[in-house]
């Protein structure tokens, strides 16, 4: 069978905001996704079900602040690579990043907030996240500007509840069985989301790639 490679996309294709109708709750899942893979997927159809939102937004940055982006593939790949891997209705893969010209999570979710008013933002993120939120540029503020929801991560639940920002919105906290009102509260408020134990990431299937690679790279000196 031949291999079906992502649908190409324009840079500004890439960069498009998906359209929204005023009072839709719309999580939003940023990264890199280099690559996207199933376990952002999966996340993606929990917080669907247990926070009731009517869609999901990937938001693929351009490049990551805390990361090394010196070999970080275009923008219009990962966004045409991730909608062929997020494959639902309900997420809209989007490099609007790009669009906004904004660099840190902040930023976008605030220049978000004023061009749409309207819309129930919540931003999602991984526990493994959450036990490095500290980190981010001013993650206090983003903190108040959204809700959050913290999807489970195999390994990571103990380091990202027992983190400085897990200890530091501890009080703004609500039940898991709550879940389907976050979207309607003000900031601050955050839900943890358990029911997601993947051990995928970006980082070990670059990592296993490039293994691949060099095997492959091998076996062609070899056999010319």
């Amino acid at each position: 069978m031949p291999e079906h490679r992502p649908v190409r996309v324009t840079q500004a294709e890439a960069e498009r905001l998906p359209m929204a109708v005023p009072g839709l709750r719309v999580g939003l899942f940023g990264g890199s996704f280099n690559p996207a893979h199933e376990a952002h997927r999966a996340a993606s159809l929990l917080a669907l079900r247990r926070l009731g939102l009517d869609r999901i937004w990937w938001l693929v940055t351009p490049g990551n602040p805390l990361k090394d982006n010196h070999r970080l593939p275009s923008l219009a790949h990962r966004v045409a690579a991730a909608r062929k891997v997020a494959r639902h209705p309900l997420i809209d893969v989007t490099g609007g990043e790009a669009m906004l010209g904004t660099r840190y999570s902040c930023e976008t979710v605030e220049r978000l907030k004023r061009r749409m008013p309207r819309l129930r933002f919540v931003w999602i993120m991984g526990a493994d996240n959450l036990a490095t939120f500290h980190k981010w540029q001013s993650w206090r503020e983003l903190a108040d500007l959204v809700p959050l929801a913290v999807v489970d991560r195999m390994g990571s639940s103990l380091a990202a509840t027992a983190s400085i920002a897990g200890r530091a919105l501890a009080k703004y906290r609500i039940d898991e069985s709550d879940a389907a009102i976050l979207p309607t509260l003000s900031a601050p408020a955050w839900v943890f989301l358990h029911g997601m134990k993947s051990p995928v990431s970006s980082t070990r299937i670059r990592a296993a790639q490039e293994a691949g690679q060099g095997r492959g790279a091998g076996e062609g000196a070899r056999n010319p």
